[in-house]
């Protein structure tokens, strides 16, 4: 089952697997701290899901659905 960031809600957590993306998406996503084997954990959504708020290495970041859709989990 692949399970991707979009999918979380609230208080969930999950752990990078990969990033599915075009080449200047990945590199961003991994320049915020994106990369495999790191834990996310979904802290606010906006109310119709778009965009939300993660918590990364200790830092809060937000994430529109379609940069979150691309970031698979285990």
């Amino acid at each position: 089952m692949h399970m991707t960031m979009d999918e979380l809600t609230v208080g969930q957590t999950g752990a990078v697997k990969a990033i599915n993306a075009p080449k200047q998406l990945k590199r961003r996503l991994m320049d915020m701290g994106f990369t495999k084997g790191v834990g996310v954990e979904v802290v606010k959504m906006a109310p119709m899901g778009d965009p939300m708020e993660v918590t990364v290495r200790g830092y809060h970041l937000c994430l529109r659905k379609a940069e979150a859709s691309v970031i698979e989990l285990r």
